[in-house]
């Protein structure tokens, strides 16, 4: 016999806490004179005790005498509940009497002429575990396999299944009986679950069926379809026999009209086959559908499949065929969905494709010019990068591809223009033959640059790599027209003279103007106060940068100017020349000290930049060789270091990618499928089992600790052993969510109700007890956030960009007993699963303080940064522990605060037990 909480029940109904229990007397007077609406609200009332635990046994005659001939629908759906609720044994074990006289209404009820009455009577009994109560029911559930109606027979077809596996003596020639049922069915619904029986119950007789209507099977149902595919891969990957028998009809359901049919079939197809043409029919089919798929999430999924493809060396020669089908998912307007597709794209091209693929990318970069979009910027800076790794891995292509992305060099995205100076930076310095192109495009394009960064890096590439006179002479023709007539105080000052006299009627001085106020009186107006808006569009572009008080540019400005004047000097004869490009040279950078220390600009010239372009000047002045050879020759070498360490970078994380790969050892033995075990063919790991265990976070490797220490370190205790309700949770991260597994154990020698468990606190009621409800709180349940942070890697730009965005900082003190530099950034990194983002170079050598950058992304698609500061103070010696802080920065409060919390916990290093 069973107990109340030992028997099954499928139906979970909300009682509300604030009602009266209803006594029994008033629920028989209620079920047995009321109305149908009254004999339904006590109905109800009855499902919700029983469901308490109360067993009421004497309500039962009366239900099967005064509701149970009801013909009312609600009633009957009720009656559904209530019979799957209610007691039915003695406690003696034995089935009830009264059970006798249910049954017989079951079978009135599976003869029903109206077909909903039917089937969700049959669907009722799928959930019924009493075989006395099912067997006098054998006959009238087979006959409703006959019913005109597809929703009976469909649920007929789930309840002979469902009898058939608990209690198979009762209908022994299920499998036989529902095969002939799907031989002669015509409704796709119903064959789907004929034929979901028979993979489960008999697998030979749904093969044989499958065999006779293979040819068929492309006009199928969906449903029916998808259910196809599932059995051909379980019986495929148990005898690998079988897969010529079947692999036909996997290539014909990738023509199918269900997008769903046509993605289990291709990655079905996958796993039985790594032929060519089967991983190229997988793929195109793939492609197919996220094309075509509106659902950017379905895209993505989709697109993971591709990735993971590519993975497989052998297939990733077929993929390289169909880079320009998988540059048709660009038509998306999801950035990352374009931002994968690139990748992929990226990593597929060779050098028989990359024409083709720079064909592409350029159209799709000149299309980002005509659509107005706020994603728009940031995805011709995608395009744009995308275009500078082509030309690096395929240096052939880089001009055709420069002349096209230096017309964005005036674009009004910043990080787009700023993308295509570090593409041309480096095209610069790596490919010579390149030079004369970039240098000819660049001055024609810098009129249009409108960012001070950008015309600071164009300013520099100019000034690196202009060594013709006709070239220099053009930089400084642009030069003065960027900056307009100089002196550019004297300029300024009589412009505003100027004005003054056409508009306002200048007085005698010049510098001061009079006007008539409303009242008649008199008011004097300075002349530099005065702003005209018509005149702010005509100033020049580098003069309105310092205007506006930044003088940087006009630092970086006199650094190019020195450049191109000292190599002016080397290929120029004429001194008369030579002096005269020198002295102009020195002009504009006098004019601009001027400008800085006048006040007319918005703010002063630092004395930093004041230094800079001193330095310039003197250098200019005495023309050393000494300075010659280190403003034309280090700092192009700086350069070349910076690009070799990058290059060098990128090639120990190809390694890296590499040594992932699983390559076959010489030693390894060699396999023929004809002399393998049968049994050894089918060993691999169940793709259907495998999904399943991932989507309800289930660790599908074998933990090495026998005792499953990992998962009770995740216990968190929510009550205390002497509450009267003891409550433990273990808390599982998945992929998308956070589930938690609560265990609740009643301490007490009572029967609890309405027990209601919530994050803070565990409310319940005594049964029998008239006094108020009671409360137990909860513990707070901590979550390690190593559980979701995984490593990341952006670049400097990107780096910059979220920490000006981010408005959430963290500023953690560093308090530790590590003594070296390095070993508390790699303990950080350890514990807060964070990567480094500052090159090794940057960080070698032992100089006394560090600076390094850090990035990490949550599971979820959260950012968090963190900028390490830390120094060794010399003074206080050797031992003596990292000083510093660390700032950390994510878009939400409590990631900012938990990783610091995180930190603060762990950046003491633990101490070392001693060895015996």
């Amino acid at each position: 016999m069973t107990t109340i909480a030992e028997q099954p029940c499928y139906t979970l109904i909300n009682v509300p806490m604030d009602a009266e229990p209803p006594t029994e007397i008033q629920l028989r007077q209620d079920l047995e004179k009321g109305d149908a609406r009254t004999k339904i609200e006590a109905l109800k009332k009855v499902i919700q005790m029983i469901l308490n635990g109360e067993k009421m046994p004497s309500l039962l005659m009366t239900i099967i005498r005064f509701v149970m001939p009801m013909q009312d629908h609600t009633v009957k759906k009720l009656l559904l509940v209530f019979w799957e609720v209610v007691p039915k044994y003695t406690p003696e074990g034995k089935l009830l009497q009264e059970f006798i006289l249910v049954c017989d209404a079951y079978r009135k009820d599976l003869q029903h002429p109206n077909e909903f009455i039917r089937g969700s009577t049959l669907r009722f009994l799928c959930k019924l575990k009493e075989p006395e109560l099912l067997e006098p029911l054998m006959p009238a559930i087979r006959q409703c396999l006959e019913h005109r109606h597809s929703y009976v027979r469909r649920n007929a077809v789930l309840a002979i299944y469902t009898i058939y596996r608990n209690y198979d003596f009762l209908i022994q020639d299920a499998p036989e009986l529902i095969h002939n049922f799907l031989e002669g069915e015509q409704d796709m619904s119903c064959k789907r679950n004929a034929f979901m029986m028979l993979i489960h119950a008999d697998q030979e007789r749904a093969l044989d069926y499958l065999s006779s209507c293979i040819d068929q099977v492309t006009s199928f149902g969906d449903i029916l379809q998808l259910v196809i595919v599932e059995l051909i891969y379980k019986v495929c990957h148990a005898n690998p026999g079988e897969r010529a028998r079947f692999i036909r009809c996997i290539y014909n359901l990738l023509n199918s009209s269900s997008p769903a049919v046509r993605y289990e079939a291709a990655g079905t197809l996958v796993t039985l086959s790594s032929a060519p043409t089967a991983i190229k029919a997988a793929a195109t089919c793939y492609i197919e559908l996220i094309v075509k798929e509106s659902d950017n999430n379905v895209k993505l999924i989709v697109l993971d499949r591709l990735i993971a493809l590519k993975e497989v060396a052998a297939h990733e020669k077929v993929l390289q065929e169909l880079v320009m089908d998988i540059l048709r998912v660009l038509s998306s307007p999801d950035q990352e969905v374009r931002k994968k597709t690139l990748s992929l794209a990226l990593d597929l091209v060779t050098s028989r494709n990359i024409e083709e693929m720079v064909l592409v990318l350029k159209k799709e970069v000149v299309k980002t010019n005509n659509i107005e979009h706020e994603d728009t910027g940031k995805y011709r800076q995608l395009l744009v990068r995308t275009l500078h790794q082509c030309s690096v891995k395929f240096p052939d292509v880089a001009s055709t591809i420069i002349p096209v992305l230096m017309e964005f060099l005036g674009d009004t995205n910043e990080l787009a223009a700023a993308d295509v100076l570090v593409f041309v930076r480096e095209a610069v310095q790596r490919f010579d033959q390149l030079r004369p192109l970039v240098i000819s495009k660049l001055l024609d394009v810098f009129g249009t640059i409108k960012a001070m960064k950008i015309h600071r890096a164009a300013l520099w590439i100019l000034g690196e790599y202009c060594t013709s006179s006709d070239d220099i002479q053009s930089v400084m023709t642009l030069v003065r027209q960027s900056l307009g007539d100089i002196p550019i105080v004297d300029d300024e000052m009589k412009k505003a003279a100027g004005e003054i006299k056409d508009d306002e009627m200048q007085s005698a001085s010049g510098s001061v103007r009079r006007l008539v106020t409303a009242d008649g009186t008199y008011a004097t107006q300075s002349a530099f106060s005065t702003t005209t808006s018509s005149k702010k569009e005509d100033i020049p572009p580098l003069r309105k940068d310092m205007m506006e008080g930044d003088f940087f540019i006009g630092a970086a400005l006199a650094t190019t100017l020195t450049k191109l004047a000292l190599k002016y000097i080397k290929i120029t004869q004429d001194k008369k020349r030579q002096n005269a490009f020198v002295a102009e040279a020195m002009l504009i950078m006098a004019t601009i000290i001027h400008l800085g220390k006048s006040g007319i600009a918005a703010k002063p010239i630092t004395d930093d930049d004041v230094d800079r372009i001193a330095v310039c000047l003197r250098v200019l002045a005495e023309k050393s060789e000494l300075m010659d050879e280190i403003f034309n020759e280090e700092c192009r070498g700086s350069l070349s270091l910076m690009l070799a360490a990058k290059i060098e970078e990128e090639k120990q994380m190809q390694e890296a990618a590499e040594r992932k790969i699983v390559k076959v050892h010489a030693d390894d033995p060699i396999s023929f499928a004809q002399l393998i075990n049968r049994s050894d063919q089918g060993a691999g790991e169940n793709m259907f089992e495998l999904t399943l265990s991932q989507a309800l976070g289930m660790n599908s490797k074998k933990d090495a600790d026998p005792l499953g220490s990992s998962k009770l370190n995740k216990v968190s205790q929510l009550t205390g052993f002497s509450d009267p309700v003891y409550s433990e949770a273990y808390v599982n991260v998945n992929q998308y969510d956070i589930v938690l597994d609560v265990l609740i154990v009643n301490q007490t020698g009572d029967t609890l109700q309405n027990l209601t468990l919530e994050l803070a606190t565990l409310v319940y009621d005594v049964s029998g007890a008239a006094s108020d409800r009671n409360c137990v709180v909860l513990n707070d349940i901590h979550i390690d956030i190593m559980d979701y942070i995984v490593p990341a890697s952006c670049t400097d730009t990107e780096f910059r960009q979220m920490w000006a965005e981010f408005e959430w900082e963290n500023k953690v003190t560093v308090n530790t007993n590590i003594t070296d530099l390095k070993e508390y950034l790699e303990h950080v990194m350890a514990c807060t699963n964070m990567k480094c983002l500052t090159p090794e170079k940057a960080l070698s050598g032992d100089c006394g303080f560090m600076a390094a950058n850090m990035y990490a992304k949550s599971i979820f698609g959260e950012d968090v940064l963190a900028n390490l500061s830390i120094e060794k103070p010399l003074h206080l010696g050797k031992d003596a522990s990292v000083q510093g802080h660390v700032r950390i920065r994510a878009k939400s409060q409590g990631m900012a605060l938990s990783m610091g919390d995180k930190i603060n916990l762990s950046q003491k290093k633990a101490a070392k037990m001693p060895t015996a």
